[in-house]
């Protein structure tokens, strides 16, 4: 058993989210485990790009209401105390609403040469809008 150290807060990379977007590590896995988890928060307005994980994801919201989004436009509304699991491989994105902050738990598995994470294009505000809507 041991106590891991607190890591620095940072700032999400803007090739992957927009918007402001902070990030705390607060696990990485240590053979054998490929576990990873890190605390996301954020902003109004903020979401990261479109993307999948090879071996699936789960979030789990612990503070203000987001948005988990998929390719065929099945949309979850996340507040305080719910779970997502996106399967390996989805595409989807992550956010928060127009209105409100939100934060997140997300763990996943890595694949043993890095976290599983394949990035791809930006969410497009349009594409954003119309999660408001549905």
């Amino acid at each position: 058993m041991e106590l891991e150290p607190v890591s620095p807060t940072a700032k999400a990379p803007a090739e992957r989210f927009t918007g402001d977007v902070y990030v705390d590590i607060f696990h990485t896995p240590k053979e054998p485990s490929r576990l990873l988890g890190s605390q996301v928060r954020f902003t109004p307005g903020a979401r990261t790009n479109w993307h999948s994980h090879a071996l699936g994801q789960l979030l789990r919201c612990t503070d203000g209401e987001g948005f988990v989004v998929n390719r065929d436009g099945t949309v979850i509304r996340m507040r305080p105390g719910d779970t997502v699991w996106t399967p390996p491989g989805e595409e989807h994105w992550h956010g928060a609403t127009e209105g409100n902050l939100m934060c997140h738990y997300a763990l996943l598995e890595g694949t043993g040469d890095g976290d599983g994470t394949t990035w791809l294009e930006p969410v497009t505000d349009d594409q954003y809008r119309q999660t408001h809507r549905s």
